[in-house]
């Protein structure tokens, strides 16, 4: 047997470890984690059922810590997966079914479904989330041409919208009605522009309030989530909108250096509107769905 795993660590069932590896006391296992070779996992650490730990990857410490000292709590929630020689640092929390791809460098909070890359780490998608392409895409960041059916998203209740387009000698011009093409009157707005691309914004949900953006210069991706489906849409013309109604977890990134997004709000600003942990916008979907 070359690894070590400590008496005092609570381990689930199907437990796997390889060579070399080292649980201390006081970590705590769910059932079904593999481990690679090469692993240290320091007292503390809470490591959630199905997580997979590649080979060699490595846990920072709190740097005043000493070894006789607890540290941070790192957490891997359910599910995550982080690759062979990742660095994660100190105290981080790896949310539920995450991908961390080899090599990568982690020094912030990885949220749930995310996948992240690179030195530091930045996300790089989500998983199981299929990427739906607009018609005439490749075109409209030169064009504006937006022209063909839109896609059918496979979260309930969200929807593309086509704007119309009036195109003269003095320019371009795009347009909404409500009824026509919003599906609510709105009453605010905000836009969202200067994001540095690899920042990641939104991660929320609303719970009576609904949104309708148009990115209207510039492309960013959209990911929208029900709780059961995902979808991606980069949405890159000012002809094509997108319905986030309320209940739905949307989030915003990979901005164009030039990127304008344009949000209609169907109220005004209530911080009490919002769901900002996605376990609690699980939990409130989930409750939802069964008191139905």
């Amino acid at each position: 047997m070359n690894y070590s795993v400590d008496p005092a660590a609570s381990v689930g069932s199907n437990f796997s470890i390889g060579d070399y590896s080292v649980v201390s006391s006081g970590v705590a296992i769910g059932d079904g984690v593999s481990i690679g070779g090469g692993v240290f996992l320091w007292s503390g650490m809470v490591l959630e059922s199905g997580v997979v730990i590649g080979s060699n990857a490595s846990f920072a410490t709190d740097v005043e810590a000493t070894s006789a000292e607890a540290v941070s709590t790192t957490v891997l929630r359910s599910g995550a997966r982080v690759g062979a020689n990742a660095t994660i640092g100190a105290g981080l929390t790896l949310g539920a079914n995450c991908r961390v791809t080899p090599g990568s460098v982690v020094t912030r909070d990885v949220p749930p479904n995310a996948i992240v890359a690179g030195n530091p780490a930045h996300i790089t998608g989500y998983v199981n989330t299929p990427h739906l392409d607009l018609p005439g895409q490749a075109a409209s960041a030169r064009t504006g041409a937006a022209d063909g059916d839109l896609p059918v998203l496979h979260v309930k209740q969200a929807a593309l919208h086509r704007l119309p387009k009036i195109v003269d000698l003095r320019g371009a011009l795009s347009f909404g009605e409500v009824g026509a093409h919003l599906p609510f009157e709105p009453k605010r707005f905000f836009m969202v522009y200067d994001v540095p691309s690899r920042e990641v914004r939104g991660e929320h949900a609303h719970k009576a309030c609904h949104q309708f953006l148009v990115c209207v210069k510039g492309s960013c991706g959209i990911v929208v989530d029900d709780g059961q489906f995902r979808d991606e849409i980069l949405l890159d013309s000012a002809r094509v909108g997108l319905h986030i109604p309320p209940m739905v977890w949307g989030i915003q990134y990979q901005f164009s250096r030039d990127a304008v997004l344009l949000v209609l709000a169907s109220d005004i600003y209530s911080a009490e509107d919002y769901i900002r942990n996605y376990d609690e916008f699980l939990r409130a979907v989930q409750g939802d769905r069964h008191g139905a």
